[in-house]
């Protein structure tokens, strides 16, 4: 089964998606389907992914009808929350045998907040007491204002996904940002081994970015590899950071690996194979999460042939270099992407909010 093979290799299948159809069982492919055939061992969520199942959707209209008051963001709020929570419970079994590695369920602060560290904080603490479950993971976006948040809820023990991650030096600063969090923990000593962390790399909106821009000029050499260049040298700064003398000592301490979580891995150009972005980043403590679509091309006919990224770092620097010397600026694409992605979770969750606002009515 490829997914006993991807596991093997050392990376976790997590889904990419959620709505109540598949936590009720009423969907074919249910979470619950997913779990125990597919070696799906976690799931992510996002604005965009609670927009697209809430919006029109007859299995939240009995919630929305039965919710007093007219607090919309309380009542999506509660949708939500519902909605992980009942995850979260389908993935406690594999969530205990894991020893909290897997079995996670991710659910992001209001994106909204992306810009304000104290309400962030404050949201994140709010969320994680409303779903009520040890295997809920709180996403906050990797802006400047998120890190110092990151790093505070960390410190209460709350576990993290990190997420809108594009640049190398952003991605530096998340892994320092977890680091000083669990020396708080440490300091008030919390217990370590039940903190838990994944940093979610961005994947495939780095090509289509970079895509258009080596086009431009004609440069045909780098095109669909940049982007597994920028997370496969983000892989080495994973192996240099999580090899220090400084993490080793909190590891012995029960600190657990902050993992590299792919994201994005949905491959938009078709042209390029569609398993390229799972198949071209196996490797040891990691973590893939997957749209649907994905998952099924991956599970059909991926190529799996143990670590890909490790004897492929070498290579990885040298692309980086050339699409710089190729007057390309990586930096720009990659603040323009985290930039973007803030405003379309931003919009989603404002979209979402003005449909159920309909719906109260």
């Amino acid at each position: 089964m490829k997914a006993q093979e991807i596991y093997a290799a050392g990376t976790s299948i997590w889904l990419d998606d959620l709505s109540r159809s598949k936590l009720a069982g009423s969907d074919p492919l249910s979470l619950s389907v997913r779990i125990a055939h597919d070696g799906v061992r976690g799931v992510t969520t996002n604005p965009s992914i609670f927009a697209a199942a809430i919006t029109g959707a007859a299995d939240y209209a009995d919630d929305i009808s039965a919710f007093s008051g007219d607090d919309v963001d309380a009542l999506v709020q509660k949708l939500t929350t519902d909605d992980v929570r009942m995850a979260c419970d389908l993935f406690l079994d594999l969530y205990k045998t894991s020893n909290g590695i897997d079995g996670r369920v991710s659910i992001e602060v209001d994106p909204r907040l992306a810009r304000n560290t104290a309400e962030t904080i404050a949201e994140g603490i709010a969320l994680h007491a409303m779903v009520n479950r040890p295997n809920v993971m709180i996403k906050v976006p990797a802006t400047p204002e998120g890190l110092p948040a990151i790093t505070a809820l960390i410190a209460r023990g709350i576990s993290v996904n990190v997420t809108l991650i594009f640049s190398l030096k952003r991605y530096e600063e998340v892994i320092n940002a977890f680091t000083q969090g669990i020396s708080l923990a440490s300091e008030q000593g919390r217990d370590l081994s039940i903190i838990h962390s994944v940093a979610s790399f961005f994947i495939s909106r780095i090509d289509s970015a970079v895509d258009k821009e080596l086009k431009a000029i004609g440069n045909d050499s780098l095109l669909g590899k940049i982007a597994l260049a920028n997370a496969h040298c983000a892989y080495a700064l994973f192996q240099e950071k999580f090899g220090s003398a400084q993490w080793k000592e909190f590891a012995e301490r029960g600190a657990q690996l902050q993992r590299p979580l792919w994201a994005s891995t949905g491959v938009k150009d078709p042209s390029y194979p569609d398993t390229l972005y799972v198949d071209q980043l196996i490797a040891p403590h990691t973590v893939n999460t997957m749209p649907p679509s994905t998952l099924a091309a991956v599970l059909d006919h991926s190529v799996i042939a143990g670590d890909a990224i490790t004897s492929q770092i070498a290579t990885a620097r040298k692309h980086l270099a050339d699409l710089q010397a190729a007057g390309i600026s990586l930096d720009s694409i990659t603040q323009a992407l985290e930039e973007d992605g803030v405003q379309k979770f931003a919009q989603a969750w404002a979209d979402l909010l003005e449909s159920v606002r309909k719906e109260m009515r």
